[in-house]
């Protein structure tokens, strides 16, 4: 059976096909500059080359038509009609309380996730043009919605609760929802088999590294923690937000630069975190350790500040499991950048979390990273968040 995996942004839209059998990945892609001059889609087939077309796409319907087009073309698609599709999985950042698992999409449903919006406004209403674009192109077609919030919908009060008044949370539903959840579900799960034990026996610590980024506590399979909040800002120090703040930063930049709360927020999301702190250098960690290796002190400020919070939620969360068996590092930064991996290692080492600095040089491959003999197995697992996609979406619908 053959699922399309949609995870469509505000002008974007990525897009796997996936063999549920094998779960080969048979042709993937992504939908750029949606609604903006210069669209294109950049597609490839299995073992096949990158192909860019310039293209109108004037809105995400079109989008997915190219999607569809592509896919079933001649030279470069890889099924013949969109019969062959079987069922579609899309990518929804916020489910709210509402949605504590996946779930089939029908209008009920729709309806639900249009009531989140307020608590993911940048996302949501791009996730649901997706859906809907897919249902116009594809009526018959059976689709899953997967939350990024869902798997952290087992926190426990007094870990999703803020400091506030109560009345808060029971009228706006002010609380910790947590991101990445179907990442951190993926790399904890993969990590018990790895280990060959039942992850209802292990407390695990996720470190979901990119330029988004989050860190999770995995108790016996669920998640008890996490350090994004009510949005994606919270938390750790990212590529361009901020992470956790004292909240009177917000009105006192705002009275100072005589600017809104509001612009201070689109700041704390767009032009802080180690873009920020490096003096406007770059978001992108590897320009910045080129700008280290050229002697750049405000670029190795920001790779140690960075690690520097990795490795304190690091120790949080393993005081909130009281102990830990497994740390994973996944994502863009989590699987590729050594130096990273390392940087935070030097704060671990009292957990019995060492990192041997031979199987450290790695790149995107699953490893151990830690010697046999160590009290905690320190470990590098890829991400993969289009086949916990795909599999939920096979759950689901039975296709």
């Amino acid at each position: 059976m053959n699922i399309l995996v949609i995870n469509c942004g505000s002008s974007s839209l990525k897009y796997q096909l996936i063999n549920s059998e094998s779960e080969e990945v048979l042709a993937k892609g992504l939908c750029e500059r949606i609604g903006i001059e210069g669209s294109a889609i950049v597609h490839q087939p299995k073992d096949g080359e990158k192909i860019k077309s310039e293209v109108d796409m004037p809105n995400h319907t079109a989008a997915v038509k190219y999607v569809v087009e592509k896919l079933t073309d001649p030279q470069v698609g890889v099924i013949k009609s969109l019969d062959e599709i079987d069922a579609v999985g899309h990518r929804i950042v916020h489910g709210g309380e509402k949605f504590a698992t996946s779930v089939v999409l029908n209008d009920e449903v729709l309806e639900a996730i249009v009531q989140c919006n307020d608590l993911a406004p940048l996302h949501n209403p791009a996730n649901l043009i997706g859906i809907n674009s897919c249902r116009e192109i594809m009526p018959n077609v059976p689709m899953v919605g997967v939350f990024d919030t869902a798997f952290h919908q087992t926190m426990p009060k007094k870990a999703y609760l803020y400091g506030l008044p109560l009345s808060y949370y029971e009228d706006y539903k002010v609380r910790r929802y947590g991101f990445h959840g179907t990442s951190h579900d993926f790399v904890s799960k993969r990590a018990a088999q790895i280990l060959g034990k039942d992850i209802k026996e292990l407390k695990i610590i996720v470190c979901h590294l990119g330029n988004g980024a989050s860190v999770s506590a995995v108790k016996y399979g669920e998640s008890v923690d996490t350090s994004m909040g009510l949005t994606p800002l919270e938390g750790l120090i990212m590529g361009t937000r901020s992470g956790d703040l004292d909240p009177a930063i917000i009105t006192f930049i705002a009275e100072k630069e005589g600017i809104g709360a509001e612009q201070v927020i689109d700041i704390c999301n767009k032009k802080s975190g180690v873009l920020g702190l490096s003096g406007g250098i770059s978001s992108d960690f590897r320009d910045l350790a080129d700008a280290v290796a050229k002697g750049s002190d405000e670029a190795k400020t920001a790779l140690e500040t960075y690690a520097y919070r990795v490795g304190k939620y690091i120790g949080a969360y393993a005081a909130a499991m009281n102990g830990v068996d497994a740390i994973v590092f996944t994502a863009g930064i989590g699987e590729n950048n050594a130096e990273v991996r390392a940087m935070v290692g030097e704060y671990i080492g009292f957990l019995g979390a060492n990192i041997d600095s031979e199987k450290n040089k790695i790149r995107g491959e699953e490893v151990i990273l830690s010697n046999e003999d160590a009290k905690v197995t320190v470990m590098v697992i890829p991400t993969n968040e289009e086949l916990a996609i795909a599999r939920e979406t096979v759950r689901l619908t039975g296709v």
